[in-house]
């Protein structure tokens, strides 16, 4: 046989392999588990950071004060340096929609050793905690005006705060749970009442669910299911879930996290240098001995746009390398993969055709269909055309360049940089 037609084969035994042998990664049968309502619903704080999110908030914002929740639950909005007046257009959606208590805070630069994000989602951590989590809203409209709010401006300074760094180690009180999403999520009335039911009834620490995202324009509807359907290749959720699971991820724009389960993986202090924040969240639980759940959102949605190919192209590629821990090795193994994988059976079944190999296009050919199969779960969460499946090979293409821009970047010091910062590669963070 041809060196084409054994690599066609490959590529359709290594399509077997993943169709039966992965998790079922495919799958899109993960949602939240059955639940009961508890006869006591526990206070929770909602944690947002928000850099340069004015535009979107306005999408998203709304539907988190509007959460039907039986119990007590508050927002706190972490303004991350913002240069748009998010603080303002937060503040002001308050003032319009009422509902759920907000506080505005903002805890300044981050210190060295630590993402944005995750310096923001410690600050709002710590204060939930240290306002006992409802004994002070109310004094201040909940808002973070007046006294209340400019005192501690999210530092968490006095002795709460430096006492516990804003590591949420549940000793100090506070909520329960504490929901960290993104700004631009939004949620369904009962998303809420639902997470927290979901968590209480099933014994779990940390739900996380997949955020379904905005398809609008073309190049939205060629990347975006595929980015979902990717990132359950290589975490599938069959896996995550299982109670002896040793395969670990989470959604980071909507993750429901016990605050005594932060507490003992020391979150977010022992992954303030991750910019793949909610893998490392949902390692950083499993290790410390939580249960974890992921799966995929109904209604849970993200109102950011990416009409462009260069905003999906950024939106990748910043966070590529850091998947594969800034290693050449790593990465030559993933083009590799990805070009077995979906570029081989395109190829084959032309070449193959054109030259008279028929090993070649057949096991090209197969292997191309059961990759299109595979793909139509996904196209049906998202609402699209079947036909799209067979573009598949195309778009892999996409991400394999977005990988290697990756890396080119982190080479050139321009790696991971998101909204005006660049991080690093992770080096030992002093202690915090």
């Amino acid at each position: 046989m041809s060196a084409l037609a054994w690599t066609a084969l490959a590529s359709l035994a290594a399509w077997v392999w993943l169709l039966l042998g992965t998790g079922f990664f495919w799958r899109t049968d993960q949602r939240l588990p059955p639940r009961e309502e508890p006869e006591t619903w526990p206070d929770v704080a909602v944690v947002v950071p928000a850099r340069d999110e004015a535009a979107v908030l306005p999408a998203a914002l709304p539907s988190l004060l509007a959460q039907d929740y039986p119990g007590r639950a508050e927002i706190i909005l972490v303004d991350d340096g913002s240069s748009d007046g998010t603080a303002a257009t937060a503040r002001a959606l308050a003032d319009r929609h009422g509902g759920l208590p907000l506080r505005v805070v903002a805890p300044g630069e981050p210190e060295p050793g630590w993402t944005g994000k995750l310096w923001a989602l410690r600050h709002g951590i710590a204060l939930a905690r240290e306002r006992g989590h409802g004994d002070g809203g109310g004094g201040d409209n909940g808002r973070g005006d007046g006294d209340g709010g400019e005192r501690d401006n999210g530092r968490g300074d006095g002795d709460g705060g430096e006492r516990d760094n804003g590591r949420g180690d549940g000793d100090g009180g506070g909520p329960e749970y504490l929901l960290l999403t993104d700004a631009d999520i939004a949620h369904a009335p009962d998303s809420l009442r639902a997470l927290v039911a979901a968590a209480r009834t099933n014994g779990l620490d940390l739900v996380s669910q997949m955020a379904r995202l905005r398809i609008a324009s073309g190049w939205e509807r060629l990347v975006v299911p595929a980015f979902v359907y990717f990132f359950g290749q290589l975490y599938p959720f069959r896996r995550v879930n299982r109670p002896t699971a040793r395969t670990a991820a989470a959604a980071g724009g909507c993750a429901l996290l016990r605050t005594s389960a932060a507490g003992r993986a020391d979150v977010p202090a022992s992954i303030r240098q991750s910019v793949i924040d909610d893998v490392a969240l949902a390692r950083a639980v499993q290790r410390s001995g939580g249960r974890i759940w992921l799966g995929l959102a109904e209604g849970v949605t993200s109102v950011r746009p990416y009409p462009r190919l260069a905003d999906l192209w950024r939106m990748v590629s910043r966070s590529a390398y850091a998947q594969l821990l800034h290693s050449p090795v790593l990465l030559a193994g993933t083009v590799a993969g990805l070009a077995l994988v979906y570029l081989a059976p395109p190829v084959a079944l032309a070449a193959g055709a054109l030259g008279r190999d028929p090993v070649a296009a057949g096991a090209g050919g197969l292997a191309w269909a059961v990759m299109a199969a595979s793909y139509l779960p996904m196209l049906r969460h998202y609402r699209q055309p079947a036909a799209l499946a067979v573009t598949l090979p195309f778009t892999a293409l996409l991400y394999l360049l977005m990988t290697v821009d990756s890396a080119v970047q982190h080479h050139r010091g321009r790696g991971a940089a998101w909204k005006g910062r660049v991080y690093a590669r992770p080096r030992a963070a002093p202690e915090a």
